[in-house]
C-alpha cells in the first residue's frame, strides 16, 4: 500500500464562461509511492493563485501519509493550522486533498466511492441546471433560454433574477425581477421546479419584500435570501414568509451548519465539498442534517472533479434532495478533462461505477490548459453572478 509522495496543484483555464468565478480551475493530483494517482479540485473565485499556494503549503503535512487514514490526516492538519476553523483557504485546500484521497482509496480497492460510503440509495441523481442564463436581461431572454434548458430534459433550473440590485431593492427592481420569474415559470410550466438564487445580496427588509412577490410562483427553494452573516435578519425572514430556504455554500465546518439547523433557519443544506472538508466532512454533515430532518442539496458551481465527487455522495445519502450542476454550461475543455463521463441525461446524472470518484483524467487536457495569467475580474460586474446579468436593460 503506497504512501503519499507528491501533491501537485494545477491552475487551469482557457476562456471566461457564464460561470465567471469558475473560468479557472484548481486541479490537485495526489500521487503515492507505488504510482497510484488520485484527483481533487478546489475553489477559485478571486483566490486561484492563493489556493495553489495553500495546497502546496498543506502538502507538507500530507507527504508520507497513508491516504486511507482520512480522519487521522484531517486531525493532523487541524492541529497544525491554528486558523483552520475560520479559513476558507485552509479548509478548501484540505478539501481537494481529501477528495483525491478518496479517489485513491477507491482505486486501491477497485470500488467507486459510493460503495465505500454505504452503497447506493439511488442509481441516478436528480439535477438542477445552473449557468444557463448568461446575458439574460429581458423576460424574453429568460423565456428563450429556459425553454432550451427544459428541451435538454432538465426538470429543475435555478436563476438569479435581481439584476444589479444589492443590499436594497426598490419596488421597480422587484417588478423587473417578477417579470423575469414569471417568464421562466410560464416557459417551463408547473411540472418543472424553479429555484431562486439571491446570492446573499439583500438586507432582511428587502428580502421579505422579494419573498412576498415570489410566493405565487412556488419555487422549490430560495437560496441565501439575506447576507450570509445576518443571522438575525434570517430569523426575521423566516417569520415573514413560507418559502423554503436553502443555504450553506459558504459554511466551512460542521459547527456552522449546526448553528443554522438548530435555530430552524434552513430547510435544505447546500454544503459544498470544496469548502466543507471534502467527502469526509460532507458525509458527516449529511448525517447531522438527517437528524434535523434537513435534506441535502450540495452546492456545486466549479468543475468536473467536484461534480463527480458530489454525485458519488448524492448516491449514498438518504436525505438527498437535488444536485446543482453546470455540466452542460462548462467550457468544452472541462468536459474533455474527464472524457465527458458524467453527462446529464433526462435531468439526471447516472452514478459512475468506475473506481474512486468515477472519472478518468485526460492529462493531455491539463498540459493544454495550464495558465499563468491573472484571474478574470470585471469591475463593472461581480464575479459571483452569471455573466452578463448585472443589469436591468
Amino acid at each position: 500500500m503506497g504512501k503519499i509522495v507528491s501533491i501537485e496543484p494545477f491552475l487551469l483555464g482557457k476562456q471566461t464562461t457564464s460561470a465567471q468565478w469558475a473560468s479557472l480551475m484548481v486541479l490537485v493530483r495526489v500521487t503515492t509511492s507505488d504510482g497510484q494517482v488520485g484527483w481533487g479540485e478546489t475553489v477559485t473565485a478571486l483566490r486561484s493563485k492563493t489556493m495553489v499556494e495553500s495546497v502546496r503549503s498543506i502538502s507538507r503535512i500530507f507527504i508520507g501519509k497513508d491516504p486511507f487514514n482520512v480522519e487521522k490526516n484531517r486531525l493532523e492538519w487541524y492541529k497544525h493550522d491554528f486558523n483552520n476553523s475560520i479559513s476558507l483557504e485552509s479548509t478548501s485546500a484540505f478539501s481537494a486533498i481529501d477528495i483525491a484521497c478518496w479517489d485513491l482509496i477507491g482505486k486501491y480497492t477497485g470500488e467507486p466511492v459510493h460503495r465505500l460510503l454505504g452503497g447506493v440509495t439511488r442509481e441516478k441523481v436528480k439535477i438542477y441546471a445552473n449557468g444557463w442564463y448568461s446575458d439574460c436581461v429581458s423576460p424574453e431572454d429568460f423565456t428563450k433560454k429556459a425553454r432550451e434548458v427544459v428541451s435538454k430534459g432538465y426538470k429543475a433550473l435555478k436563476f438569479d433574477p435581481f439584476g444589479a440590485n444589492f443590499n436594497y431593492i426598490s419596488k421597480e427592481g422587484i417588478d423587473i425581477a417578477e417579470k423575469r420569474v414569471k417568464a421562466v415559470r410560464e416557459a417551463v410550466g408547473e411540472d418543472v421546479d424553479i429555484l431562486i438564487e439571491h446570492h446573499g445580496r439583500f438586507n432582511y427588509s428587502s428580502a421579505i419584500d422579494v419573498a412576498k412577490m415570489l410566493e405565487k410562483y412556488n419555487p422549490l427553494f430560495v437560496e441565501e435570501p439575506v447576507h450570509p452573516e445576518d443571522i438575525q435578519g434570517l430569523k426575521k425572514y423566516r417569520e415573514n414568509t413560507s418559502l423554503k430556504v436553502a443555504l450553506g455554500e459558504r459554511i466551512i465546518n460542521k459547527a456552522y451548519a449546526v448553528l443554522f439547523m438548530n435555530e430552524g433557519l434552513v430547510d435544505f443544506l447546500q454544503a459544498d465539498l470544496y469548502r466543507i472538508g471534502g467527502i469526509t466532512e460532507a458525509k458527516k454533515i449529511s448525517g447531522i442534517a438527517e437528524a434535523f430532518d434537513v435534506d441535502m442539496a450540495f452546492h456545486n458551481a466549479q468543475g468536473p472533479i467536484l461534480n463527480a465527487a458530489s454525485i458519488q455522495l448524492d448516491a449514498v445519502i438518504p436525505n438527498f434532495l437535488i444536485q446543482e450542476s453546470f455540466y452542460d454550461w462548462f467550457p468544452q475543455w472541462k468536459r474533455d478533462l474527464i472524457r465527458d463521463s458524467t453527462p446529464v441525461e433526462g435531468g439526471y446524472a447516472i452514478v459512475p461505477k468506475r473506481p474512486g470518484i468515477g472519472v478518468e483524467i485526460n492529462e493531455k487536457v491539463i498540459e493544454e490548459n495550464v495558465v499563468k495569467g491573472e484571474e478574470y475580474l470585471n469591475p463593472e460586474e461581480p464575479i459571483w453572478v452569471v455573466k452578463g446579468t448585472w443589469r436591468d436593460s
